[in-house]
């Protein structure tokens, strides 16, 4: 039994890795699953996740999509970079870079971001290397603005003390320490439903606890500024929303909130009961929406098939 669990719990195995290289020098891992000539899917995770946060959906679209997930930056298998180089505008220009590297000439994808990841689509919304590759969008489990304020991880009143107290979460880089049954649970209360079942909650801790500490402090100082209001209005491309209603770090309201912005949403799927992790936590409902939307904005005309594969994996660099 041990076995197959440890099998079922190994990371998918990409047919392809790169090295993307973003507008600063900036260096992404970026990960290929599933056959050349599928329709094009386009994973960007959240604030202290990596790639394997997305394990599930890669599993179940890789068979017949080919699927695009990288590390933002200094998360995962992507180095960390200075101080400096946290920001809204380099997470646009590394979806940008990832972009070009991983789709044909003309080809589309459909793009699901999760927390920082859903910000990372919203920071690009003007940029023409996402109004010209996005056929569609999903935002799960994300906010544009105001998060210290509307957290509810702190169990304060609504105020001054809680925002500081969040907006000091978000910027700390003490250490997480290992994971123990202590963790798992302060975690599973921050960021996951009551009733998350104890192996997503251990495959979340696992993940948070490996991000660096000098990325959760970076990007946790860009979150607590955060100000892409404007970029959901500019978001000129299919979207839909998916979101938990027992969300701590982002609650809710801002789920309805980017939905009644969206130029062209296509609504909001709210998931009762579910926190922030909804990719991990409801991974059947994240995928059916993902498939939903290529199913209904990618053409089979939108798709490359000049490249081709043998199904073996192989690493390079792009500039």
């Amino acid at each position: 039994m041990s076995r197959l669990l440890r099998r079922a719990d190994a990371p998918p195995v990409p047919a392809r890795e790169l090295t993307v290289r973003s507008a600063d020098g900036a260096r992404l891992h970026v990960e290929v699953h599933g056959p050349d000539g599928a329709p094009a899917v386009v994973l960007a995770h959240g604030w202290t996740c990596s790639t394997r946060f997305w394990d599930a959906q890669i599993r179940a679209l890789a068979a017949d999509h080919r699927v695009v997930a990288y590390d933002q930056r200094g998360h995962g298998g992507s180095p960390a970079v200075a101080p400096g180089e946290y920001s809204t505008d380099a997470l646009a220009d590394d979806l940008e870079a990832v972009l070009a590297a991983t789709l044909g000439p003309g080809e589309k994808a459909v793009l699901a971001g999760h927390s920082m990841g859903g910000m990372t689509i919203m920071a690009a919304a003007r940029r023409a290397g996402l109004r010209e590759r996005a056929a569609a969008v999903l935002l799960c489990s994300t906010g544009s603005s105001r998060l210290p304020g509307a957290s509810t991880v702190l169990p304060l009143p609504a105020g001054k003390v809680r925002t500081a107290g969040t907006r000091a979460i978000l910027a700390t880089a003490a250490p997480l320490g290992p994971v123990t049954p202590l963790t798992r649970r302060v975690l599973k209360y921050a960021t996951m439903g009551a009733g998350a079942a104890p192996e997503r909650v251990a495959l979340c801790a696992r993940i948070v606890h490996a991000c660096p500490r000098s990325a959760r402090s970076g990007w946790g100082k860009v979150l607590a500024d955060l100000d892409l209001d404007a970029g959901v209005k500019e978001l000129r491309v299919p979207t839909a929303v998916v979101a938990g209603t027992a969300d701590r770090l982002t609650p809710i309201g801002h789920a309805r909130a980017i939905t009644a912005a969206l130029p062209e949403g296509l609504g909001l799927t709210e998931l009762t009961g579910l926190g922030h992790m909804t990719p991990v936590e409801a991974p059947e409902a994240v995928t059916a929406k993902i498939r939903e939307l290529v199913t209904a904005y990618l053409p089979a005309g939108t798709r490359n098939t000049d490249e081709g594969t043998d199904g073996t994996a192989e690493k390079k660099e792009v500039a």
